[in-house]
């Protein structure tokens, strides 16, 4: 008995240093698609669903990053918004409010997915249990918060020939955010002035 009890704590020890060499290497494949990208730029659709799977709302706009930390958001009409980070701080504008909200930029990933797309990467495998699946030249990544308290319960980053393609966000209520990258651009040099904003005359600020 005892000989049969060491054969099964030797089993799974050995299984789980599999599945930590398993997750240690997708999270490593990860970074480094994610890492590719000195620089981004794309244009975007996103839809965005109930539980049940009820259409909520439709937005598309374009997208620029540059790492680490500096994002711009842009949300075309007629739900137009501008969310600007310049690695330190964030800026939302709403021009039909005609309102700014300022604020530090929150660098825990599971806060702020955007930074999975132009955040230190180094950080992922601390923030999240990671799985994958393959299927010719797109790779899915599924990305489990190992903090409860977070905005969303998984994410689903797909890369296709190497290049992000899409990615979807399920919150605890089930809601599904799906984001479709278009006419995707890596490493070409981008104005710094994308990343700062100029905030116009007679806009209310807050500042949070």
């Amino acid at each position: 008995m005892r000989l049969i009890r060491l054969l099964l704590v030797a089993s799974l020890a050995c299984f789980t240093l599999g599945a930590q060499a398993d997750e240690e290497a997708t999270a490593k494949r990860l970074s480094g698609l994610l890492g590719n990208a000195k620089t981004l730029t794309a244009r975007f659709s996103q839809l965005t669903l109930d539980a049940s799977g009820t259409h909520l709302q439709e937005t598309s706009g374009e997208l620029a990053l540059k790492r680490p930390g500096q994002l711009r958001w842009h949300t075309d009409a007629p739900l137009e918004q501008l969310l600007v980070s310049d690695g330190q701080k964030v800026w939302l504008y709403d021009p039909d409010l005609e309102q700014v909200t300022i604020q530090a930029l929150d660098q825990r990933l599971t806060h702020t997915p955007a930074l999975l797309l132009s955040g230190d990467v180094s950080q992922i495998r601390e923030s999240f249990e990671i799985t994958h699946k393959e299927a010719g030249d797109v790779v899915d990544f599924i990305l489990k918060p190992k903090s409860s308290d977070t905005l969303f319960d998984s994410l689903r980053l797909s890369f296709r020939g190497g290049v992000i393609n899409d990615m979807q966000l399920i919150d605890s209520v089930g809601q599904r955010t799906n984001i479709l990258f278009l006419g995707v651009k890596m490493n070409e040099i981008l104005n710094p002035d994308k990343f700062t904003f100029e905030i116009p005359e007679g806009v209310d600020v807050i500042q949070e």
